[in-house]
């Protein structure tokens, strides 16, 4: 029996409403971007985040809906992330979303931030195969065993920075704005990146965790010594390189533990070039298929909320209505 979902996503500084017909026709996709509005303090500030929720999602669900052409009451059941992410922001999706659930007399699913990119890069299966992910965004990074759909095992994360908080920090450092990451990946294009040499932290510890505070430290006491705009390219490129040598030793090294032949990047920071590149690569020659999300599943979006939610509805796996948030959720809980 088909069923057709709405979704929302508010964790952070995306407002987005999503329509899905069972796990993969796409009704609706709105997103409203904050990113301009929070350029100005140099990183998001979690009131302005959450005031601009409550003022954009009533057109963005709306618009959703009447791109659909769609009533709230044939909506079959509603989702929305509750963990993690900031807590006002969750609060007023999730309060949304209840309320249309409640409303039309709907389920609803309290759905998980990170399962949504854990997944996004098989959109549209009613079961994801066997793998090895990477979530790399601003506020994670995370390697996971997958062996099918709810079934995850933590193998890896980042000890302290992650990877696109790192690219932002240095971003600003660099004077290059926020979000910084997209244009650190822009000017390494034409950057030498052996010409300065930033560590790789952590990449040869024989886990499988992360960190890049020293990374950012380490570029900060260099531009302390004072740069050149003519030498931005050849810095980016340089501490581009390090953090994609660390994530893709990494992804490599977990498949081939596991003995997986899909490996998939998710996140934000998986629309960097040279990181899908350099992946492809170094994957492709371990016999080991890269998949990746399409480019609208990358960053923050409602569209990945839906599809997780999409198969938690096909097993039957709702919320209570009273169902909390849940911000400083701890990814080890996915795997239980």
């Amino acid at each position: 029996m088909s069923t057709i979902l709405l979704a929302v996503e508010t964790s952070c500084d995306e407002t987005s409403a999503a329509i899905l017909q069972d796990h993969g026709t796409v009704l609706a996709h709105v997103i409203a971007s904050q990113a301009a509005t929070h350029a100005a303090y140099g990183g998001v500030v979690p009131e302005v985040a959450s005031r601009s929720h409550l003022e954009a999602l009533p057109s963005v669900i709306g618009g959703a809906l009447q791109s659909a052409g769609l009533r709230a009451d044939e909506i079959d059941a509603f989702a929305a992330t509750t963990s993690p992410g900031l807590a006002p922001a969750l609060l007023i999706g999730a309060s949304v979303a209840k309320g249309l659930a409640l409303g039309a007399n709907r389920p609803f699913l309290a759905m998980n931030h990170l399962e949504g990119h854990l997944l996004s890069p098989f959109f549209g299966l009613a079961e994801p195969p066997a793998h090895t992910a990477m979530i790399v965004s601003g506020g994670h990074t995370l390697l996971f065993d997958v062996t099918g759909f709810g079934r995850y095992e933590l193998l890896g994360r980042t000890l302290d920075d992650a990877a696109g908080e790192a690219f932002d920090k240095v971003a600003k450092l660099l004077g290059l704005g926020y979000p910084g990451g997209a244009e650190i990946d822009r000017l390494a294009r034409t950057g030498d990146a052996s010409r300065f040499d930033f560590p790789r932290g952590m990449q040869a510890s024989p886990d499988l965790n992360f960190s890049f505070s020293g990374l950012k430290t380490a570029v900060r006491v260099f531009l302390e010594r004072g740069f050149e705009e003519k030498d931005l390219p050849d810095i980016c490129a340089s501490f581009q390189e390090s953090v994609v040598d660390v994530l893709v030793s990494k992804l490599r090294r977990a498949a081939k533990q596991k003995g997986r032949t899909i490996a998939t990047l998710s996140g934000g920071v998986s629309s960097n070039g040279r990181l899908q590149a350099r992946a492809k690569e170094r994957l492709e020659r371990e016999g080991i298929e890269l998949r990746l999300a399409g480019p609208e599943l990358r960053t923050d979006n409602a569209l990945m909320i839906a599809y997780a939610a999409s198969l938690h509805l096909a097993q039957g796996l709702v919320s209570s209505p009273t169902a909390d948030i849940r911000p400083d959720f701890d990814p080890v809980l996915l795997c239980r």
